[in-house]
């Protein structure tokens, strides 16, 4: 079966008010989670992150060398498969860049994050205090 069958057949199940359902808020005591993060999680996703940026751009270019040597040394002796060995090699190295660029820029992020609400939260603190003491002083 196809998915558009699927999704027919779905959407038949539960009657006409299916697309109108996927549009609501769950149901009063049911369903539904809120997205909870404390800042130990992402202090330690972020820090996942950086280790991973660190490992990729050594052991990611682990056998680069090696790949090189034997992409030439096929294409020296007439086999088709250096250039394509030398192009998987190429494809790889970008691959693995992408992959240090997002590694960085989720570190760099949720570091900032973490920093940013931790100044929100000295900031609000102390909106908070000088509020009460007002309060007193009038």
């Amino acid at each position: 079966m196809s998915f558009d069958e699927e999704w027919s057949a779905a959407r038949a199940a539960a009657g006409s008010n299916a697309a109108m359902r996927l549009n609501q808020a769950p149901a009063p005591g049911g369903g539904g989670a809120d997205l909870a993060l404390h800042q130990d999680q992402i202090g330690a996703i972020g820090s996942e992150a950086y280790e991973l940026h660190t490992r990729l751009q050594t052991d990611g270019k682990h056998a680069a060398t090696a790949t090189t040597e034997a992409a030439g040394a096929l294409t020296r002796e007439g086999f088709a498969s250096g250039a394509a060995l030398l192009k998987a090699n190429t494809v790889w190295e970008g691959q693995v860049k992408t992959l240090v660029a997002a590694c960085a820029t989720i570190s760099n992020g949720l570091n900032y994050s973490v920093s940013s609400h931790a100044k929100d939260e000295q900031q609000l603190h102390a909106d908070f205090t000088a509020s009460a003491i007002d309060t007193y002083l009038k």
